[in-house]
């Protein structure tokens, strides 16, 4: 079952670099700032829409993790490439998790607030 909404509470003093990655590392698998509360901005892949939230808090909370799905491992690579540019912090390389599942092929990226993002395929490598 796909997700319905999610996201990160960070710091007011990081809140805006956090947006700013965010809408970096999200525009390679088809997310855009969608709605923008000024103290919580909402991202998805339609107008009016969205399912992953930066909310700004006095405190945060840094030790979330949160998966996005995607349909072709090049999407994973794009996203671990698109992230690191962005300012975030590599944490763990574009690969298969084999531990997980044979055809589980991830990439993790701490963002500015510490969190760490996967983009995840769960798909077999298409046969050529």
């Amino acid at each position: 079952m796909p997700l319905d909404h999610t996201g990160v509470i960070v710091n007011k003093d990081l809140f805006e670099k956090t947006v700013t990655w965010y809408e970096n590392a999200l525009k390679p698998i088809g997310y855009s700032k969608t709605i923008d509360h000024k103290v919580a901005v909402g991202f998805g892949e339609g107008k009016g829409r969205a399912d992953w939230w930066v909310a700004c808090q006095q405190t945060t909370n840094t030790g979330t993790h949160h998966a996005f799905s995607v349909q072709t491992r090049a999407l994973v690579d794009e996203f671990h490439k698109a992230a690191v540019e962005a300012g975030g912090t590599d944490n763990g390389a574009p690969g298969l998790r084999p531990m997980y599942h044979p055809n589980y092929y991830g990439a993790f990226v701490r963002d500015p607030a510490g969190n760490n993002i996967e983009a995840v395929c769960h798909l077999p490598e298409p046969a050529i």
